[in-house]
């Protein structure tokens, strides 16, 4: 659960030893999330993949490289040089995840139409259920046993209202769920006051939502037929779905009546099904930069500038700032890359303070 804890953070990697040893890699910082899961980068809403199968791994931050120890930047002329490089720091990224639940058969309908009584009827699922709407605020699973080789998992899906595409009634967070799924059953509420409209408005919804959901595979079965008013009006119901071009079936979901037979043939459909939906595959997840050597000038104020760019900002994580010959090492890094003479250009003067990635240096000549 990520209730209690939002932040993760991979392990620094260790220092290298004298006798020039390398310094050990930082392991993996591994967070488990469930089949279904897609990621998205919270702040540009890119999608970087989709955790359908277990143990499907995504890479979404990168540890930086290794700095370089003073034995590196030896010469024959100095054996023992003072400049060495940091670590390069590792990447940093808000990630939003989605949970998208992954079922052979999902079931749909109203709310209070009986999804989870159905559910709990078919496999070994035990939802809670109450004789009042929105019970399930989320999806349940189940696993049936259609023969001695045969399971599927089924999901019984939130209850759906008119505006749920819009959201309304956690609309979103219940559709997305149904996007996973190949085949559905949908349930409608034989005690509700008009079952027909109701299946024609979450027929609605789901197109306006994904009109991919509207073409998935149904059967319709009215539920509570142990019900005696519900018995009066099911050959009403029955002739009004049929002249839509609709078959229905009576079952009881509480009674286990008709339950098996709407499971059979709800797997029947799924040998015409297609397979449920993934988002395209994002790969790679990491896009190589154009040109890691550009930068940017900006001048913030009187006398302050900051200088953005990949090479320019890593060299500066990069270097200690303590010993003279590593800064006297970043001012040729800035030289070569060009930066020296953009900020002449620019108009910088002495005393000017220039921000490189989180430090503060003063520009002299």
């Amino acid at each position: 659960s990520f209730r209690h804890k939002q932040r993760f953070v991979a392990e620094n990697g260790k220092p290298g030893g004298g006798n020039n040893k390398f310094g050990r890699a930082g392991a993996d910082r591994v967070i488990h999330v469930p089949p279904g899961t897609v990621v998205y980068d919270a702040e540009t809403g890119e999608l970087l993949g989709d955790l359908t199968r277990p143990g499907q791994r995504l890479v979404v931050c990168k540890g930086g490289r290794g700095g370089r120890g003073n034995a590196r930047f030896a010469t024959a002329r100095n054996q023992a040089p003072r400049v060495a490089e940091k670590g390069e720091p590792g990447q940093e990224r808000h990630l939003r995840l989605e949970l998208k639940l992954i079922a052979d058969i999902g079931i749909i309908g109203v709310p209070n139409a009986g999804k989870s009584t159905l559910l709990a009827a078919l496999t070994n699922a035990r939802p809670k259920i109450a004789p009042y709407p929105f019970t399930t605020l989320v999806p349940n699973l189940g696993v049936a046993h259609v023969d001695e080789y045969t399971t599927v998992v089924l999901a019984d899906i939130p209850g759906l209202i008119e505006g749920a595409h819009t959201g309304l009634g956690l609309g979103h967070d219940f559709l997305r769920h149904v996007q996973r799924t190949r085949v559905l059953i949908h349930l409608l509420d034989g005690l509700a006051e008009d079952p027909i409209a109701d299946f024609s408005q979450i027929n609605s919804e789901l197109a306006l939502f994904d009109p991919n959901l509207a073409r998935k595979p149904q059967v319709i079965a009215l539920n509570k037929i142990d019900q005696p008013d519900v018995r009066a009006r099911w050959p009403e119901i029955e002739a009004g779905m049929r002249q839509r071009g609709h078959e229905v079936m009576a079952i009881s979901a509480l009674a286990r009546q008709g339950t098996r037979e709407i499971l059979l043939k709800a797997v029947g459909k799924l040998t015409e099904a297609p397979p449920a939906e993934t988002p395209a595959p994002q790969v790679p997840v990491y896009r190589p930069q154009e040109d890691r050597r550009a930068f940017t000038i900006t001048r913030l104020g009187e006398g302050e500038w900051r200088i953005s760019g990949a090479a320019i900002e890593r060299a500066a994580a990069m270097t200690y700032w303590e010993y003279d010959a590593a800064v006297r090492r970043f001012q040729r890094i800035m030289e070569a890359l060009g930066v020296n003479d953009a900020l002449r250009e620019a108009g910088v003067r002495d005393g000017d303070t220039v921000h490189i990635g989180e430090y503060e240096l003063e520009w002299q000549e």
